[in-house]
C-alpha cells in the first residue's frame, strides 16, 4: 500500500473540489495513484468535470454560529468566486444550514465536517457539490474553528467578510463582544508579547537597526532608539498593548484588567486573506478570442 500523505490529499483535493475524507478514501483504493482516484471520484460524481472546481475562489462570507447557552461557537469561512455569488440566497442558504448543523453536532475539528449532515440529509459535500452546479461557481469550504468552553464567548463579524471568536476568563459577555470589535479592526497577532516568536522580534530588530544607523546617530543613541520601537512594536501586535478602539486612551490589557477578565484565545477570519487572487483582464481576453 503507497503511502496516502497530507500533500497528496490536499493535491487531490484543490484538483476534485471534493472533501478531505473524500480524497484520501479515493487515494486509498488507488493505492495512492492520484490520476487514477480522480478518474475514479469524476465516475462516481465526487469531481467536477466542468473545472468550476479548479477555479480560484477568494470572495465569500464568514459566518458564526453560537449555542444558546454561548458554550459553543462555530465561525466557519465560505468562499465563492464572485461577491455577486456570496450575495445570493442560494450560497447564503448553503452557509447557513452549514453553520446550524455543525454547531448542533458533536464535532470539534474542521477535519471532522464529513461526518455531519444538513437537515435535509444530504452531506456537506454532496450539497457543495449541488450548490456549485446550480450557481456555476466554485465553492470552498475553506476553514472553521469550533470552541466549548466554560469561560464566555464573544463574537462579531464585520459586513460577512470578517468573522472573531473570543473566550474569556472572567467578564461578562458584553466584555467579550468588545473585545472581539477590537479584534476585527485592529487585527492583533497574539494575545500577549512574550507569545511574539524570537524570529519575527529579532527580523524587526534587524530592520529597525538598519533604519537607524542611516541617522548617523551615535552607536548608543541607535541602540536606544531600536529598543524603543522594539518596545513599540510588540504593543501594536499584541491584543494587551493595543489601544482599545472604543477608548484610545486605556489599552486593553487596562480593560481587561479592570473587569477581572483575561483572553484564553482567539480567531480572527478575513474573506480571502492568504488566497492569490487571480486578475483578469477582460479586454485582452475579449481582444484575443476576436483575433482568433
Amino acid at each position: 500500500m503507497a503511502e496516502i500523505t497530507a500533500a497528496l490529499v490536499k493535491e487531490l483535493r484543490e484538483m476534485s473540489g471534493a472533501g478531505m475524507m473524500e480524497c484520501k478514501k479515493a487515494l486509498v483504493a488507488a493505492n495512492g495513484d492520484i490520476n487514477q482516484a480522480m478518474d475514479d471520484m469524476r465516475k462516481a460524481g465526487q469531481a467536477k468535470a466542468d473545472k468550476k472546481s479548479g477555479r480560484t475562489a477568494a470572495e465569500g462570507v464568514v459566518t458564526i454560529e453560537t449555542s444558546a447557552d454561548h458554550k459553543r461557537v462555530v465561525m466557519i469561512e465560505v468562499n465563492s468566486e464572485t461577491d455577486f455569488v456570496a450575495r445570493d440566497t442560494n450560497f447564503m442558504g448553503f452557509v447557513k444550514e452549514l453553520g446550524l448543523n455543525v454547531l448542533k453536532s458533536s464535532v470539534s475539528s474542521f477535519e471532522e465536517f464529513s461526518s455531519v449532515s444538513l437537515s435535509n440529509g444530504e452531506s456537506i459535500e454532496l450539497a457543495r457539490q449541488n450548490l456549485i452546479t446550480k450557481i456555476g461557481e466554485n465553492v470552498n469550504i475553506r476553514r472553521a474553528k469550533i470552541i466549548d468552553t466554560h469561560g464566555v464567548i464573544g463574537s462579531y463579524v464585520h459586513s460577512n467578510r470578517i468573522g472573531v471568536i473570543v473566550d474569556l476568563e472572567g467578564g461578562d459577555a458584553n466584555l467579550a463582544k468588545d473585545i472581539a470589535m477590537h479584534i476585527a479592526a485592529a487585527s492583533p497577532m497574539v494575545i500577549s508579547p512574550s507569545e511574539i516568536p524570537q524570529e519575527i522580534v529579532d527580523k524587526e530588530k534587524e530592520i529597525f537597526l538598519a533604519q537607524a544607523e542611516g541617522s548617523g546617530k551615535p552607536k548608543e543613541i541607535i541602540e536606544k532608539m531600536t529598543e524603543g520601537r522594539i518596545r513599540k512594536f510588540l504593543e501594536e501586535v499584541s491584543l494587551v498593548g493595543q489601544a482599545f478602539v472604543k477608548n484610545p486612551e486605556q489599552k486593553v490589557g487596562d480593560l481587561l484588567k479592570a473587569h477581572k477578565a483575561s483572553v484564553k484565545s482567539f480567531v480572527r477570519f478575513e474573506v480571502g486573506e492568504g488566497i492569490e487572487k487571480v486578475t483578469v483582464d477582460f479586454v485582452k481576453e475579449v481582444m484575443e478570442q476576436a483575433k482568433a
